[in-house]
């Protein structure tokens, strides 16, 4: 009887076995898929790179990776060939990607044109504005690059933000109820998720509330807790998804505003301790923006350095008018600020927020800088805090997957996923640097140069002469506060 029984589980697994292989040698190669042999992979479901046997793409979607393409026929494919020392990364989530310009520092408007490709040539696929100056616009922006008119990342749209910092925000007339028709209404219109600033208790409660109807996340700059704001706490409890900036807890005092208590964290201390645990317990994503505020100050030289010169990327015009702006003066308390949450993202990961940490660069840019290069001044950091280089690429890639309820389809190299990816010269693991050194980006199965995506965009930002500089000026009533 055990003999019987032996040789049906050596014939389920031959079967099995054979089944497999067949799979695997059964691919066949159709028109328009593409091939990418050689050099390494990181997935982003692991922590290592692998040589990369094969990674195939059709019709914008990952059909296979880790193939062997020994017999197959790729006379039909595209075959793109790695170099040994280059590697194949997801794309990365900008969670805090400001599409806004202000380059004459009388207020942000959005720009839609430029920034894309310079977002997308980046390898940065996927982007969330965290709150838009003029929504409509850039949901028609969001429009014409999905219906493939403009080259551009995937734009997560977020609406107009909810708060003071909401051009014309009015807190008497924003009752708990007209939140709830605004969400309804912008989600009807495409919106992936809506930013919470300068917001109050009530109001935040119905934001998050409304958007859970439909399926969508909530964020918020939110503060202390004082004069009717929202300690990031009180958010938690709520239900909120996301915050940005700063964790909040007891350890930011409800008598003055969140920055003052920032800049002098302690983030040993049992209050931070407790409110990691609130992230932890509840699941919460946190967006750091580390790098944000040190673009306002000294600008760690490590960090902040330039492989291109993105003030190649206004116009001759324009750039006159930025390089007559600078120096910038020096924000003393943003440069305290850099180097807390730098020791506040190591504390966080060590503690095990690892899975919740988010990439944003929080950038509305003023010409010196521009928003999309800023993702690999955010990793950059990241490593220099302390975190693994792994980690800080999951932390720029599946983890914004998931924090915009998109894991399922983006976020790590695997079968089934959509093709969104970036080949970098090096290895990041080595060099989070590296990351920087883009060749090639591929987003929804659509292969870019990225030197020529830059190409195409240099010296195209910003006004070309005075007759184009009103659009450049917003009035005192489309301003928006800076983030």
């Amino acid at each position: 009887m055990r003999g019987r029984w032996m040789l049906v589980v050596v014939l389920l697994s031959a079967a099995f076995s054979g089944s497999a292989a067949r799979s695997q040698s059964g691919i066949a190669i159709q028109t328009g898929d593409v091939v990418f042999r050689g050099g390494l992979i990181f997935d982003a479901v692991g922590d290592a790179t692998a040589p990369n046997t094969g990674l195939i793409v059709r019709n914008g979607t990952i059909l296979a990776i880790n193939a062997t393409l020994t017999g197959l026929d790729l006379a039909a494919a595209r075959v793109i060939d790695l170099a040994p020392t280059e590697s194949l990364l997801p794309g990365l989530f900008d969670l805090h990607a400001h599409y806004a310009m202000d380059l004459y520092g009388e207020g942000r408007i959005d720009e839609h044109v430029v920034n894309p490709v310079v977002f997308l040539a980046n390898g940065v696929t996927s982007t969330f504005p965290a709150g838009e100056v003029n929504p409509d616009e850039m949901r028609a922006a969001r429009e014409a690059i999905d219906a493939g008119r403009q080259i551009g990342p995937r734009i997560y749209n977020s609406g107009p933000y909810f708060g003071t910092a909401r051009p014309g925000w009015n807190a008497v007339e924003m009752t708990p109820e007209r939140i709830r028709r605004e969400v309804d209404d912008w989600a009807a219109k495409g919106a992936r998720g809506f930013k919470a600033k300068g917001i109050g208790p009530e109001q935040l409660a119905a934001l998050i509330d409304q958007a859970h109807v439909h399926g969508l996340t909530v964020t918020g700059h939110l503060d202390s807790g004082a004069r009717n704001s929202v300690n990031p706490k009180a958010a938690i409890l709520m239900g909120i998804d996301r915050i940005e900036h700063f964790m909040g807890g007891d350890a930011i005092a409800a008598d003055r505003p969140a920055y003052a208590s920032l800049e002098s964290l302690d983030v040993t201390g049992p209050e931070v301790k407790a409110i990691f645990n609130l992230y932890l317990s509840r699941n919460v994503f946190y967006d750091a923006t580390v790098t944000a505020y040190d673009y306002w100050a000294k600008r760690d030289p490590q960090v902040y350095t330039y492989w291109i010169n993105e003030m190649d990327f206004l116009t001759p015009y324009a750039r006159k008018a930025v390089e007559a702006r600078l120096p910038r003066r020096v924000n003393e308390q943003f440069e305290r600020i850099y180097w807390v949450k730098r020791k506040e993202v190591k504390a966080f990961y060590d503690a095990g927020g690892g899975r919740l940490l988010t990439l944003g660069t929080d950038h509305p840019s003023w010409g010196e800088f521009l928003s999309g290069f800023g993702s690999h001044r955010e990793l950059h950091a990241l490593v220099r805090s302390g975190i693994p280089a792994a980690a800080a690429i999951k932390i720029g890639t599946i983890n914004g997957a998931r924090a915009l309820n998109v894991a399922g389809k983006l976020g790590t190299l695997e079968a089934g996923k959509l093709a969104d990816l970036f080949v970098v010269r090096g290895n990041p693991l080595q060099d989070i640097r590296n990351t920087r050194n883009v060749r090639l980006v591929m987003k929804a199965g659509r292969v870019y140069d990225a030197s020529e995506l830059l190409a195409s965009v240099r010296g195209k930002m910003g006004p070309s002469g005075p007759e184009d500089e009103p659009k450049w000026r917003p009035t005192a009533r489309t301003q928006s506060s800076r983030e």
